[in-house]
């Protein structure tokens, strides 16, 4: 009798070859899919999306759900804005890897979901003008910082008795209203919006402080801030550039008001 010819069935060094096993009796047959994922193997899978190529291992026994949550991880897709294509076909999330022909470094394609990808670019370029405006923001910050110190030496000087000329006083208000008209060309959302509002506040409190310092630098011999006036009125700058100003020193007896109005 012609004995049993193994070649092409164990397959040594045949590409074609045929994945086996020993059946009933000692006789070898094909290894089913359904065999590999009895045996619990695991199975790497390579995984196209747009122009990169990932490489994940699974469970031979894992479903297309298990993998999409597998490749969340990796790609960054939540699992309900993916779409997995086998063989050109898209696959649901209960349908079995080996049932479904995928084997080990089988080729899986990903599709994201168009309108989860725009919600994506929309995203990124919002936060992108948020840090850009946050960065616009510090800038002007660190320049009032500056001015701040220039505040602190005038403020000694009038404590101490020592008579500044006005124009110092002016020169120094309009720099700060500088910086105003700065933070107000920023068009800024979410949490920049938040830090310009807080700079207006402090660029607007350093002005309030200059007019005072300026009134009482006027009438040194004053024993209170309140015997001298300053009147500060700002302009709204929501919809645009405002024109805010800084008002002279009113006469003596008049009383301090600041009027502020809203900035934005």
């Amino acid at each position: 009798m012609q004995g049993f010819n193994f070649e092409g069935v164990a397959g040594n060094g045949n590409n074609n070859a045929i994945d086996s096993e020993l059946g009933p009796g000692g006789m070898l047959v094909q290894k089913t899919d359904d065999a590999v994922a009895a045996s619990g193997s695991t199975i790497k899978i390579k995984v196209f999306h747009d122009s990169f190529q990932h490489e994940v291992n699974v469970s031979a026994q894992a479903t297309f759900g298990d993998l999409k949550k597998l490749l969340a991880h990796e790609t960054g897709v939540d699992p309900k804005e993916q779409r997995l294509l086998f063989r050109g076909k898209e696959r649901e999330d209960d349908c079995c890897l080996h049932i479904g022909g995928v084997k080990d470094m089988s080729k899986v394609v990903l599709l994201e979901d168009p309108a989860s990808r725009e919600r994506k670019l929309e995203e990124m370029k919002r936060n992108q003008e948020i840090s850009k405006a946050s960065e616009a923001v510090a800038k002007i910050s660190a320049e009032v910082n500056n001015l701040s110190e220039k505040v602190a030496a005038l403020e000694s000087a009038v404590r101490g008795g020592t008579k500044v000329e006005d124009k110092e006083f002016l020169v120094l208000s309009e720099l700060f209203m500088v910086q105003l008209l700065n933070l107000d060309s920023i068009d800024a959302e979410g949490e920049a919006k938040v830090q310009r509002r807080i700079e207006v506040r402090r660029v607007q409190g350093f002005v309030e402080k200059l007019d005072i310092l300026k009134a009482q630098n006027s009438n040194p011999f004053s024993s209170s801030c309140n015997d001298v006036s300053v009147t500060t009125k700002w302009e709204t700058f929501d919809s645009g550039v405002g024109s805010p100003s800084a008002p002279a020193p009113m006469p003596s007896s008049t009383k301090i008001t600041n009027d502020w109005e809203q900035f934005d």
